[in-house]
């Protein structure tokens, strides 16, 4: 109650003036007192005179001392004592002079006894409080008879001082009360500005940073007020920059590849990015504030920070997460210039560039094979045919030339599809895009494959509804997809299976959403109308490990490479495909057969 800056400045005003009144009490009442006395000492010297000259002749004459005594006391309205030379009491005013001790030895006799004056001031028990004594001599002819005293109480005194205490105390407390009033006008007017401004602080501290006070003055608080709308001015424009550049961080760190992580001097998560997140399988919200073990889950990582904060230097290692197949470089590097110590952690995805290096590999590996057969069977046959003594007659001779045309058809097919290949991933390969209908791009294929398949012992089918919408196609490279596809089916699918050529449209909507089971939910196809060839067979199927490696130049399921052909179907069907704004991808269950699916853009519904 009594913090408030208004009680600051009242309360010290208060202090200040009861302090000064007490003072002024103190003061004043020793000095009435002293004042008082002195007064009263000289009334009662004034009276002792009189009284001494009053009583001299009684005295002298054997008067009764008694009685003057009481005469003088009852005139005077104080104690009249008559004390002879030797201290005997010859009259008392207040009691009976032979009850009262022998008053020789009083301060007061004694001290007129040599200075013709004696006073003191004691505690009198026929008074009944504090009195004032003075005494003078009485002398008969020249010789010290005895001594006339007078006392009187000085409560008369008290209260004349305790009525100057009560006048001044009552003008203190008069004064205490302007005083507390004054104050608290000029707190009140010192404290409003001091409450504006506290208010526009609350206010910018809940966000409002527009929020200003106006001066009122031209004292210190208007010049506070000015100086405070400068720096909140000031501080807004910090503030506003502040937001943009975290802004803009906050966008890099959203939108990098590579995952970002921060951690604190206690080893907790104090920042981590949504790719940080996705590559070790957590959450923003799941990771912030965890220890660092605990959201990177991986002793490897775990170890590299405790290198980087053990010798204060950054570490690299690169780290496979065995449970998602995912590779990462991990990068520790201690971050200078912060307050306490913090450790930034990045993990570059190289899970694409090992995989693109395993394809070249597995590329070079594939080729390689594929060109040394019909190579080794050229040399041999050549050898064979260069002998000085042929060993072989003419007919073998003529097989011989047979299979080396057949060896050179197949080094030329496959030359032949790399360079339609490369030209077609190169754009050199121009599509004649036209109005085809699907019939148009899926029957021919079927009827020109059907007698392999029947050889084959394969029921091969064709389902292409009439009211499917046309596409927007090369009519013969389209075919050639479906060619590639069916013959691959006709390939690797036994004797009395199945094989089922299909077509039918469907619509993706704007939220991604489809009508289409086999379409999967992170597909990247754009909303609109869409038509969907698929090529299902009963054949051995794909192991679930070659699935997204189907579509690479040469890759083969078979790792014996036994069931011929070059391996480039499927990657020429992809590209072809893609040129066409479509895409293409397969489910299979191993041994129970697979399933091609291509979706292309259909130009309208009837």
């Amino acid at each position: 109650m009594f913090h408030g800056l208004r009680w600051r400045v009242v309360v010290p005003y208060v202090i200040l003036v009861l302090v000064g009144v007490a003072g002024l009490i103190f003061y004043l009442s020793g000095l009435a007192r002293e004042i008082l006395m002195a007064d009263l000492e000289r009334r009662l010297v004034a009276e002792a005179h009189l009284a001494r000259d009053a009583l001299t002749l009684p005295l002298s004459e054997g008067e009764s001392m008694d009685d003057q005594a009481r005469r003088y006391g009852a005139m005077l309205d104080m104690r009249v004592t008559l004390i002879r030379a030797d201290g005997l009491v010859l009259g008392e005013s207040h009691g009976d002079p032979s009850q009262v001790a022998d008053d020789a030895m009083q301060p007061e006799i004694r001290q007129a006894r040599l200075d013709d004056l004696g006073r003191d001031v004691r505690f009198s028990a026929i008074l009944g409080g504090e009195a004032l004594y003075v005494a003078v001599p009485l002398r008969v002819n020249g010789q010290l008879a005895g001594f006339v005293r007078l006392a009187i109480p000085l409560e008369w005194i008290e209260r004349r001082i305790g009525r100057l205490r009560r006048g001044i105390l009552a003008i203190g407390l008069f004064m205490s009360l302007a005083a507390a009033a004054l104050g608290l006008f000029v707190a009140e007017r010192t404290a409003r500005p001091v409450r504006d401004l506290t208010g526009v602080v609350r206010r910018m501290t809940e966000g409002d940073m527009n929020s200003r006070l106006l001066p009122t003055s031209r004292d210190e608080i208007g010049s506070l007020t000015g100086a405070f709308n400068r720096m909140a001015d000031q501080l807004r424009i910090t503030i506003n920059r502040l937001a943009r550049e975290r802004s803009r961080l906050a966008g890099v760190l959203d939108n990098m590849a590579d995952g970002v992580l921060i951690t604190d001097e206690e080893a907790r998560v104090s920042l981590i990015n949504p790719a940080a997140a996705r590559l070790l399988g957590t959450t923003e919200e799941r990771a912030l504030g965890t220890s660092f073990a605990q959201a990177v889950r991986d002793h490897r990582i775990i170890d590299l920070w405790r290198q980087c904060r053990e010798k204060g230097q950054e570490a690299v290692q690169s780290v496979e997460l065995d449970r998602r197949e995912v590779f990462l470089q991990v990068i520790v590097t201690p971050l200078e210039g912060a307050e306490t110590d913090a450790y930034l952690v990045i993990l570059q995805d190289l899970t694409r560039v090992r995989r693109l290096e395993m394809v070249r590999r597995d590329f070079i590996s594939n080729i390689s094979h594929e060109l040394r057969t019909p190579l080794a069977s050229l040399k041999a046959l050549v050898d064979t045919l260069r002998e000085e003594e042929p060993i072989v007659e003419a007919s073998a001779a003529q097989h011989f030339l047979d299979l080396m045309e057949t060896e050179v058809d197949a080094l030329t097919q496959m030359v032949r599809e790399l360079l339609e290949l490369s030209r077609i991933e190169s754009g050199k390969a121009p599509f004649r895009l036209e109005r085809v209908a699907v019939s148009d791009v899926a029957d021919p294929p079927v009827e020109r494959l059907r007698p392999q398949a029947e050889r084959g012992g394969l029921d091969l089918t064709v389902h292409v509804p009439s009211d499917l919408p046309p596409i927007l196609a090369d009519e013969e490279r389209m075919r050639q997809v479906v060619t590639n596809l069916v013959h691959n089916a006709i390939k690797f699918t036994p004797a009395g299976g199945r094989i089922e050529v299909a077509a039918r449209g469907f619509h993706v909507a704007p939220d991604g959403s489809s009508d289409l089971q086999a379409l999967s939910p992170d597909h990247d196809l754009d909303s609109g109308k869409w038509v969907l060839i698929s090529v299902r067979d009963t054949g051995i199927g794909i192991p679930a490990e070659d699935l997204e490696r189907i579509f690479e130049r040469f890759y083969k399921a078979d790792r014996a490479r036994s069931g011929g052909g070059t391996g480039l179907g499927m990657a020429i069907a992809k590209h072809i495909v893609q040129g066409h704004g479509g895409r293409i991808w397969v489910e299979s269950v191993e041994g129970e057969g697979s399933t091609f699916y291509v979706a292309i853009p259909a130009l309208t519904f009837r």
